[in-house]
């Protein structure tokens, strides 16, 4: 009887021995950081072995991340961005990297010029790189079927900051992102759209546009204002943002161009407003939503001209007539003369 108590007792403390081990690799704290908690991303194909290589910087001991691995058969991380959270045990870290706890992304972006420009915003901010992004965005069937063209295609990306999973495909961005095109021109803003004669895409073109004139938001409802009086009475929009904007893409991004003159104006682009009647074909930048709705919501009034006021810089001076435009853009630029700004 002695005897099998002996060997019950040595089984019972082998199994609590057993059970203490097991525990302190499972349960002990092992993600050591130096603040609350970092973000640590896993790319596709990762093994264990390759998992315990990133996961070294932020963890006491490896060996112990390993045997707790092996114990609960964990072989093969899910990709993506994971929180990890300071004193983390090694059962939490393998259960979140097993079942794919992500955490998200907030992805933002506003003023690109292009679908190369986003690609590049995006790509900083989410796993694809750039270049499958850009091929993602530029896809002639997914651009067709949504209704827009190669010129246009940017109005369907609106500015703002949105939640991603870091391992997103490109293609699941471009189709949350129409999802949110969708949702942004609501049934109200689409009614706005009409009462003003224009199309959302229409007015995300005029949006870029007034946006490049002031940065004073209060002023940006005039100013969409004239560009409809214009439109409405089939007047050259003649705006100087698309006229650079025509010039740089045919000379140079990188020119300077501090002052509009004849030259810039004789450039035979269709974003030559000065050339070509009606709005241009695409955007000339990415239009915020401030612009979009300032064109929505766009100032009645009387005026079909405006110029900048010298002496308020950022703010313009409006005209109902050509010539007390020309009048007060002849002072504006006698005094830019002065200043030696030339071109």
């Amino acid at each position: 009887m002695k005897l099998r108590y002996k060997i019950l007792l040595l089984g019972a403390i082998g199994l609590f021995g057993g059970v203490f081990v097991i525990n302190s690799l499972l349960f002990i704290p092992n993600v050591k950081l130096d603040k609350q908690y970092i973000f640590v991303d896993i790319p596709p194909q990762t093994n264990l072995d390759s998992l315990t290589r990133i996961l070294t910087p932020y963890i006491k001991s490896r060996a112990t991340f390993k045997l707790a691995a092996k114990i609960k058969r964990f072989r093969k991380p899910h990709p993506g961005r994971y929180r990890l959270i300071n004193m983390m045990n090694n059962n939490n870290l393998i259960n979140t990297l097993r079942i794919g706890k992500k955490v998200e992304v907030s992805l933002t972006f506003n003023n690109k010029n292009s679908l190369a420009e986003l690609a590049g915003a995006v790509s900083h901010q989410i796993e694809p790189d750039s270049l499958s992004v850009l091929k993602s965005l530029s896809d002639p069937e997914f651009i067709t079927a949504k209704g827009f063209t190669k010129d246009n295609a940017l109005l369907m990306y609106i500015p703002n900051t949105y939640k991603f999973f870091y391992n997103t495909t490109p293609e699941k961005f471009r189709e949350k992102m129409w999802q949110e095109y969708e949702k942004f021109w609501h049934k109200k803003r689409l009614n706005k759209a009409k009462q003003i004669g224009l199309t959302p895409i229409q007015v995300g073109i005029l949006a870029s546009i007034i946006q490049k004139e002031s940065t004073k938001p209060s002023e940006l409802p005039r100013i969409a204002g004239v560009y409809l009086n214009r439109l409405k009475k089939g007047m050259l929009l003649q705006a100087d943002p698309t006229v650079v904007y025509a010039y740089k893409q045919k000379y140079g991004q990188n020119l300077v161009i501090k002052r509009v003159l004849n030259k810039h104006k004789a450039v035979n682009s269709p974003y030559n407003t000065y050339k070509y009647i009606g709005l241009p074909p695409g955007p000339i930048s990415m239009p915020d939503i401030q612009s979009i709705e300032a064109v929505l919501n766009a100032e009645k009034h009387p005026y079909y001209y405006f110029v900048a006021d010298f002496n308020r810089p950022e703010y313009h001076l409006f005209s109902k007539t050509l010539s007390d435009h020309n009048r007060k853009a002849s002072r504006y630029h006698q005094n830019l003369n002065k200043l030696g700004i030339l071109h």
